[in-house]
């Protein structure tokens, strides 16, 4: 017992020598309150088109690069920029954002990752950081109320299991499963016990590994907290040791589309604080998912610039190995640009497997980290254009989580396991969401068109013989495969929605191709690496840091703390807080309590 409890009383001391130590001496990118009211939604696609594909000169005498302008890069470049930072982020596509950005088809614009974000109400951790880094210029309206729905296909028919606040969500599954109140009882209260814990993430991605890797060695290092000790428990497991029935299972899991990985294969804790991420509701930005983009660009141009249709080929070494620079694609021609630190949010894949020189891809710590981790599923898109308003066809903002199947891990072995040209008989969930509906300024935008987006997870292997194909040229054979994921998808949205019948102008499917071409996600893995057991262990979670095995190089993005916009943003803060040596947290508790005082002044 005492290794336990000298433990316990270690971690909390290892914390504040890690607070005095990094009070930071570089600038402090918060140390004053830049929130201002949000300003009058920008329309003109001229002036949007310069800041979202933007095309400049590279800035002089370089501080920072960042391959990749997805959120993770944009937020990380603002805060150092805010640090007095000069920061270049080239990015590969014709528009910045990453999964952020949106597409116009037929007309209207789509998204291709932002959905929903919970804890964004005024006076929540996640919105006072945004607010900071994007002085405040995020407007976010509250989803309608469900803002879920899980929508459960059997044999017996269909049952929908409305998702709302906290107390509404609590009171609709007791009434569905009047016999189960004691298990609804004891998964809310470990959902709230496991999820307050998230800050050992945090934590173990700031101490030093070999201290982490001691306290591995003891077996201690699952027993600082239930957060901790449920990351080696599957979400099955726990779910089972309610215990549960297998149709309130697959309702209390029933989110699992949003970190990709069925019951059994990964940790309750990713699922628990995804689960209290929501139970405030959900929240989307005004003017839709580019507004992300548009308003931390402007952030970084105080100190730098974001490039589009700049690819980064590699990472460039100096004689001692160090990240010296990158070299961009110009053209048909390479151009190194050179600065004493380059930050990835290319992700773990991409960066270890393409973007070092094939030496420093064979080093020991960097085949260790990439060995602790494996590619997740692809993802499967269908983007439909529907004639109408929200009111004319009965649209609201909620979204809705189809399972066909109480058994998620064994409907999506089954699914996986087909022949592709069977597979979309099979389809174990579909994520299906109006973002037209969610966002106030639509209809002044485009009067009288709606939009929905289906997500489905697909193993990148069905599509893989057409990888080498240019976009948008690709053989019959691949057309026809997509076809079948569209239709199989369209015949369960006009069942749950038959008033749509009619309605669809258009559709246009997304195979994890796209997702490789757009986003250059590997293998179509929009959650990068998997958030599998294996992963989410407390001793991989503190390797998979900021700092990289490579002197000079640092990452960012969802590899480094979890998928999600909130999970890129606290990277973000992991990996600007390592490069200006500052406990950033602290920084922005600091502004915060300043900001609550002068109110109480005032």
């Amino acid at each position: 017992m005492w290794p336990v409890l000298l433990a316990v009383q270690l971690l909390p001391i290892l914390y504040k020598v890690y607070l005095v130590l990094f009070a930071g001496s570089s600038l402090n990118p918060f140390s004053e309150d830049v929130k201002r009211p949000p300003a009058p939604l920008v329309t003109d696609k001229e002036a949007r088109k310069k800041v979202l594909r933007q095309v400049s000169r590279v800035p002089e005498k370089l501080d920072v690069v960042v391959i990749g302008s997805g959120f993770g890069g944009l937020a990380a470049a603002a805060i150092l920029a805010k640090a007095g930072k000069r920061v270049l982020v080239p990015e590969q596509h014709t528009k910045a954002g990453g999964c952020c950005h949106t597409f116009r088809q037929d007309g209207l614009d789509f998204d291709t990752g932002i959905h929903y974000i919970g804890d964004m109400e005024e006076g929540s951790t996640g919105r006072f950081m945004l607010d900071q880094i994007t002085e405040g210029q995020l407007d976010w309206a509250a989803m309608s109320s469900p803002f879920d729905i899980m929508v459960l296909e059997g044999p017996n028919g269909r049952k929908e299991f409305p998702m709302w606040g906290e107390k509404a969500y609590v009171w609709g599954l007791k009434e569905k499963f009047p016999q189960e109140e004691a298990a609804i009882d004891k998964y809310i209260k470990l959902v709230k016990e496991v999820s307050s814990g998230v800050i050992f993430v945090i934590l173990l991605k700031l101490l030093r590994l070999r201290m982490v890797q001691l306290l591995n060695k003891c077996g201690l290092l699952t027993r600082f907290s239930p957060f901790l000790r449920a990351t080696t428990q599957s979400l099955s497991e726990v779910l089972k040791q309610l215990p549960a029935s297998p149709e309130l299972q697959a309702v209390l899991g029933y989110i699992v589309v949003t970190y990709g990985v069925t019951p059994s294969h990964t940790a309750f804790t990713i699922h628990a604080v995804i689960v209290r991420h929501y139970l405030n509701g959900g929240f989307y930005p005004r003017g839709g998912s580019s507004e992300i983009a548009f308003h931390t660009i402007p952030v970084i141009w105080a100190r730098g610039a974001v490039l589009t249709r700049a690819t980064v080929q590699s990472v460039l070494l100096d004689s001692a190995g160090k990240a010296c620079g990158v070299s961009v694609k110009n053209g048909q021609e390479l151009v190194n640009i050179y600065c004493p630190i380059v930050i990835s949010n290319a992700g773990l894949f991409n960066t270890y497997e393409h973007l070092l020189p094939e030496h420093a891809c064979c080093l020991p710590d960097v085949k260790k980290q990439l060995a602790m981790v494996r590619h997740s599923l692809g993802v499967f898109s269908v983007f439909i254009c529907l004639r109408g308003t929200k009111k004319d066809l009965g649209l609201e903002s909620t979204n809705y989580h189809v399972h066909f199947d109480t058994d998620m891990d064994k409907a999506m072995e089954r699914y996986l396991s087909a022949p592709r040209e069977e597979a979309a008989a099979h389809i174990p969930l579909l994520f299906i969401s109006f973002p037209s509906a969610k966002d106030s300024t639509w209809e002044d935008r485009f009067p009288d068109w709606s939009t929905m987006n289906v997500l489905m997870p697909t193993a990148y292997e069905w599509f893989e013989e057409w990888q080498e194909d240019p976009q948008g040229k690709r053989s019959s054979n691949y057309e026809t495969l997509k076809n079948a994921f569209v239709e199989a998808a369209m015949l369960v949205v006009l069942k749950l929605f038959p008033q749509l019948e009619g309605q669809v102008d258009s559709v246009t499917g997304g195979s994890p191709l796209t997702n490789q071409f757009y986003l250059a996600a590997p293998r179509g893995a929009c959650y990068g690496a998997d958030h599998d057991l294996g992963r989410l262990h407390p001793y991989v979670i503190a390797s998979m840091r900021a700092q990289s095995p490579i002197p000079n190089l640092y990452l960012t993005g969802q590899d480094v703390f979890s998928c999600g916009f909130i999970g890129v943003l606290q990277a973000a803060m992991l990996c600007s807080g390592a490069i200006l040596k500052r406990n950033l947290y602290l920084d922005l508790k600091k502004l915060y309590s300043k900001i609550q005082a002068q109110k109480k002044k005032n």
